[in-house]
């Protein structure tokens, strides 16, 4: 049997389930709960959610609901519960694994109204904001204390914490300063029954088992996220950046190696191949050489002279790798206009493709010249155009695929590339994620990842939490009887194992 393409596996996950009820139902009980503002149901307004940033996956939902409060979120939740519907948590709608598509029989419930920061500790050095709280604006209101919050995705301007909660999202600072998962030390949630939950805690450690670890990053499948407690750090004195120039892609790659392997952490190493510093420059007018085969941007951040000792030590490092131009950020405004190539990235590639398809795979570092070998000789396979930018420190992998979604055969050339990247990356000893989340995109190659036993622990966390299954059904992890079809599978005289699991 042939493996199942993205567009039957959408509508697979979109198949009714037992006891959906109808759409009026839903929407009478849900008038009852919500004010009227905080219901939506006109098929124009809903057209606005039937994706989230991955919009080659597209549903309509039945309805959205907008809550303002925690009580509202429980009595949505239970709402839904009774009646039998799926429900879809949405953030900021930034994400692009497809995590926030809706179901076509289900409703999606946002959190973008929750936009309240309930408190700002500065000897604490902690914040508490409702869900909808943009990741950018807790560094705002941190700022008059010296204080920040550090995870920074690109999308940082608009994508929410409960989104971020939702996909253990990461930044370009995210090799000094960690994921989402390390600066987070408590989630306040709504299971699916209605239940509230308090995960973690403000001390720095709570008892019992670690719940924290497995809520930062499960993709709305356990909860819906109402509060955030989030660790901020104080500003550094000093922040320079480092831009140096590569002739070959893979000499900065090796560059990237070397100066891990010397013990040095820097707040930030990102790479851009020739392609992408080229889209940007036309975007931000950062400087960058346009000559150059890749170019790395190396962050020191600290005192002055943690600085300029680590600047120094990193130079050294760049000029044995050889590369051919280096610049140090000579003020703050440089070092931002540095950065603003690489926060443009994807902006940036829709002003030379109609549509752009963001990959998320992470490798070992010292697979990255083969990887980037690999995928040159993929975008001559499907004849399509290839921007890299990547978190070049920890191996996360960010490649725009370009394509036209307007033409079919294009679309399916741009999906088959993205497998073709994501099975290569396990294959190196990576994963098929670093940041993005598996929603529905990466669900088949789920399969390569995991083997059957850890995808049973996996179902089994799910049942904890949601016994019904109606939270983001069909999203992140995949069903066993899908991973036999696709071959993934050692199936003994036709029989899959664990025949108590679900199969939907």
């Amino acid at each position: 049997m042939s493996a199942p393409s993205q567009t039957e596996d959408a509508a697979r996950a979109a198949s009714p389930l037992p006891g959906s009820s109808g759409r009026a139902t839903l929407i009478a009980e849900l008038a009852r709960i919500l004010p009227e503002d905080s219901l939506i149901t006109d098929p124009c307004r809903l057209r606005a959610y039937e994706c989230d940033g991955l919009m080659l996956m597209r549903e309509m939902p039945l309805a959205v609901a907008l809550p303002t409060t925690e009580a509202q979120v429980v009595a949505v939740l239970r709402t839904c519960r009774r009646l039998g519907i799926p429900v879809v948590p949405r953030g900021a709608g930034t994400g692009l694994s497809g995590g926030a598509t809706p179901h076509k029989d289900g409703m999606v419930l946002s959190t973008a109204r929750m936009t309240r920061i309930v408190a700002m500790d500065r000897l604490a050095q902690q914040a508490v904001v409702q869900p909808g709280v943009r990741n950018l604006a807790v560094s705002e209101a941190a700022a008059p204390h010296g204080l920040y919050y550090a995870p920074d995705p690109s999308s940082q301007i608009a994508c929410s914490i409960g989104g971020n909660v939702a996909e253990n999202s990461g930044g370009v600072h995210c090799l000094k300063y960690g994921l989402t998962v390390h600066n987070v030390l408590r989630v306040r949630m709504v299971t699916m029954d209605g239940e509230v939950l308090e995960i973690g805690s403000a001390a720095p450690d709570s008892p019992g088992y670690d719940l924290l670890a497995v809520t930062v990053g499960s993709e709305g499948l356990l909860g819906v996220v109402t509060e955030v407690t989030v660790k901020l750090v104080p500003r550094p004195r000093v922040a320079r950046c480092v831009l140096a120039a590569f002739a070959d892609i893979r000499k900065a790659g090796q560059a990237v190696a070397d100066v891990i392997a010397a013990g040095i952490i820097p707040a930030g190493l990102e790479m851009m191949d020739q392609a992408t510093t080229a889209a940007v420059e036309q975007f931000v007018h950062a400087g960058y050489p346009l000559d150059a085969a890749a170019i790395l941007l190396c962050e020191s951040d600290g005192t002055d002279e943690e600085v300029q000792d680590e600047i120094s030590r990193v130079r050294r490092l760049l000029e044995a790798a050889g590369a051919t131009d280096i610049r140090v950020s000579a003020d703050e405004a440089e070092r931002l206009r540095f950065w603003a190539g690489r926060k443009a990235a994807f902006p940036a590639a829709g002003r030379i493709a109609p549509d752009y398809y963001c990959m998320d795979g992470t490798i070992p570092r010292q697979r990255l010249a083969e990887m980037l070998a690999a995928m040159d000789g993929m975008a001559k396979k499907y004849d399509l155009g290839l921007l890299n930018v990547f978190h070049a420190g920890d191996g996360n992998l960010h490649p725009l695929i370009l394509f036209d979604s307007n033409d079919p055969d294009s679309v399916r050339r741009a999906e088959a590339f993205g497998v073709d990247i994501l099975e290569l990356s396990v294959a190196l000893g990576g994963t098929i994620t670093g940041e993005h989340g598996v929603g529905l995109e990466k669900i088949n190659q789920m399969c390569s990842q995991f083997a059957a036993d850890e995808l049973d622990v996996f179902h089994r966390v799910k049942a904890a939490f949601d016994p019904a299954g109606l939270l983001n059904p069909g999203k992140a992890v995949p069903t066993l009887h899908r991973c036999a079809e696709m071959g993934r599978m050692h199936v003994h005289h036709g029989e899959l194992p664990h025949p108590e699991l679900p199969r939907f």
